[in-house]
């Protein structure tokens, strides 16, 4: 199991979570901010610091934002693990799930 980040994430990128990871797991794509299932080591920090509550343990994600568990894992597939997002940078691309949430300001 891991932390995931959700959908009240997108278009939002905060941040404040990245002070707080120890290992550098999470990734930053165009829409919102991912973290990497290989390389959490579990320790919830990311949790109380952010502001928008858009990171859940695997197991308690709300079962509306459910499809977010998946698509964090899934983006990281063909990369591997990196070993850290500062090493890596920005993720080229967001997963199809956030690309599909309709930006925020926009009339659906």
């Amino acid at each position: 199991m891991t932390y995931v980040i959700a959908q009240p994430c997108v278009d939002v990128k905060d941040k404040a979570c990245l002070d707080e990871c120890p290992v550098d797991c999470i990734y930053e794509g165009p829409r919102m901010l991912y973290i990497h299932p290989d390389e959490c080591v579990d320790c919830g920090a990311c949790e109380p610091v952010c502001p928008t509550e858009s990171i859940f343990y695997e197991e308690d994600l709300p079962e509306e934002w459910s499809v977010f568990g998946p698509a964090n894992a899934d983006v990281f597939e063909g990369l591997g693990a990196p070993g850290g997002a500062a090493a890596h940078g920005p993720l080229a691309q967001d997963h199809p799930v956030v690309d599909s949430v309709t930006a925020v300001g926009s009339k659906a």
